[in-house]
């Protein structure tokens, strides 16, 4: 990566645009290095990042590789790869590299009515400055563009920056948001199967799992499937199968106990569901069990 940095003017013809870039760069800062290095090289009201500054306008950093802390309103956060932080006007903040790693930086300033209403919307949040997105080459292409276009500076280069930058945004949510539904899904996912760990002992539908999470059975099974790779009824005689094994190895009770016990139909379907699933019948399972886990 290249180090610059450039600080740009602009006009009120570009501020009809809603959005004009302030600055923007990249920084490579090696192991070792205090920061910010070159300190001088940037206005007085920048150099002060380490220890804590304000700014009058919107700044985004991507941070690619190396470690560090980032510190606003009270919170430490810290930054890794893929990491995006959102600095807003007024707000108070500091961040730098851990000096044992360094980091690469890749940052744009910003401001206008544009990220003005977008901030009042409530679509970014100054109590949510940080986004851990991941590594993507799509982000860095459009640091790119904007850093080509700051560049050349050719007629109406401000207007074409500013589209690169809500750009660089949208997808920087769209990724948030895609991470925020996988979270989602991950927690459903868990719930069913708490849920079948907690009815164990019992017939369970999935009719009414789905009812409890107030969502439709075809749903939930999709989900669960593309998930773990077994539909919930599988799974759910699964668990069966496995509790069934520890009752057999323990040894106090009967096949047909055990059949009656965790809800199968009776205990000749049982024995052919466990050897179905384990190879071995469960008369036999324990002396299997010894002879292959037990050396």
């Amino acid at each position: 990566m290249d180090n610059f940095s450039k600080y740009l003017t602009y006009s009120e013809e570009d501020l009809k645009w809603k959005l004009v870039c302030t600055n923007a760069g990249s920084t490579k800062i090696q192991s070792g290095i205090v920061y910010p290095p070159n300190m001088n090289n940037h206005p007085q009201v920048y150099r002060s990042v380490a220890t804590g500054r304000t700014l009058r306008e919107y700044s985004l950093i991507y941070i690619t590789k190396g470690r560090g802390k980032f510190y606003s309103q009270g919170q430490e956060y810290t930054v890794i790869p893929g990491t995006i932080i959102i600095l807003f006007p007024g707000i108070k903040h500091a961040y730098q590299p851990d000096i044992e790693t360094g980091w690469d930086e890749y940052w744009v300033g910003f401001k206008g009515e544009y990220i003005d209403s977008l901030s009042d919307e409530g679509i970014i949040k100054s109590l949510k400055p940080i986004y851990y997105i991941g590594l993507h080459n799509i982000i860095l292409s459009h640091f790119q563009s904007i850093f080509d276009r700051i560049n050349k500076q050719k007629p109406c280069y401000q207007m074409r920056t500013a589209t690169n930058i809500m750009m660089l945004l949208a997808d920087i949510i769209s990724y948030d948001r895609n991470i925020e539904q996988s979270n989602h899904i991950d927690d459903l996912v868990e719930k069913i199967k708490f849920l079948f760990e907690q009815n164990i002992y019992r017939s369970l539908e999935l009719e009414e799992i789905a009812e409890q999470l107030r969502l439709s059975s075809s749903y939930l099974c999709e989900v669960f499937k593309s998930y773990t790779g077994m539909t919930p009824y599988q799974y759910f005689l699964h668990l069966k199968v496995n509790k069934a094994k520890e009752f057999l190895e323990i040894g106090e009770l009967s096949i047909k106990e055990i059949a009656y016990k965790l809800a199968f139909e009776d205990q000749y379907y049982f024995s052919r569901l466990f050897k179905k699933k384990t190879g071995v019948p469960p008369s036999k399972w324990t002396i299997y069990h010894y002879d292959n886990f037990s050396k």
